[in-house]
């Protein structure tokens, strides 16, 4: 986080109070980022929305720039913007999409999620930081080099955001139900499974100077529990990451990410490791 220079706000000029551009202030107030406010929009109408934004940041001391532009569609949009500006971060007031309009059609929200080749945050509410929970989670369970190396990005960020916010950083790893077919023994009895879960953890926790009342690990699926403990700490940043998957076309996002998306009751900073960036840079060159 520290290292941003440049955040890419995506601005919405039929909204009053802009969530993403009150986050955005926010670090670029500790990081002394640039902010680089940008409207999606054919036709080109909010240049005097835009000036207005941008008069007020630099009344308050912020180095800003602003634009307006469309390319084919909304998320190649800020996707094209944010490489051609070179920026480190893009924050996204998050909007809901209807559920039926879900099921026929990948959101917007999702698609920038899965292609954009650098950290998101999904703006949900206009909670405060300050004080409050940030809630990183971490497959414990998945200890290769590529998971090991999300696994130091998302507990980094996490502990840089609580830093920010003066907040606290817990982590939550889910672990698999019980399952009496499985060729481990381990995976046949829940006892057994979590105190596996909990040995891994002890490494993790040693690595990343995570203490035990900061750490929940639960049984069940991560889109179910991740939502359910933040809910539970009141948190008010969810940290997660995700990794290539193999047999899909591209490096799409994992599918918990998406769904916890419109779950969670906090904001939500998406990550990923540098071989996910690298294929999707490789993408969005090719389109």
């Amino acid at each position: 986080m520290q290292a941003i220079r440049s955040i890419l706000v995506v601005m919405d000029p039929q909204r009053g109070e802009c969530l993403a551009l009150k986050r955005a202030k926010l670090i670029a107030g500790v990081t002394q980022s640039h902010l680089h406010l940008l409207v999606c929009d054919k036709k080109q109408e909010h240049a005097a929305f835009l000036e207005g934004a941008s008069a007020s940041l630099i009344a308050e001391g912020y180095s800003v720039s602003t634009q307006q532009a469309w390319h084919e569609n909304f998320y190649q949009t800020v996707i094209t913007v944010q490489n051609a500006e070179g920026c480190g971060l893009v924050i996204k007031q998050h909007v809901p999409s209807n559920p039926l309009k879900k099921a026929l059609l990948t959101p917007d929200d999702w698609k920038l999620l899965r292609y954009s080749p650098g950290p998101v945050l999904m703006v949900k509410t206009d909670k405060p930081w300050t004080g409050g929970i940030i809630l990183a989670a971490v497959d414990v369970g998945n200890s290769d080099g590529e998971h090991r190396t999300l696994h130091s990005s998302i507990v980094s960020n996490g502990y840089e955001i609580a830093s920010l916010a003066q907040g606290t950083l817990h982590v939550i790893s889910a672990h698999p139900s019980p399952m009496l077919s499985a060729a481990d023994p381990t995976f046949q009895l829940k006892e057994t499974i979590e105190a596996r879960y909990r040995q891994q953890c002890k490494a993790f926790q040693a690595e990343f100077d995570v203490s035990d009342e900061r750490l929940h690990v639960e049984e069940g699926p991560a889109d179910v529990l991740i939502p359910y403990i933040a809910q539970k700490l009141h948190a008010v940043v969810t940290v997660i990451g995700t990794v290539a998957r193999t047999g899909l076309s591209g490096a799409l996002i994992g599918n918990t990410a998406e769904v916890v998306l419109d779950t969670l009751e906090s904001d939500v900073l998406v990550l990923k490791p540098d071989s996910v960036i690298a294929h999707l840079e490789e993408l969005v060159a090719q389109r």
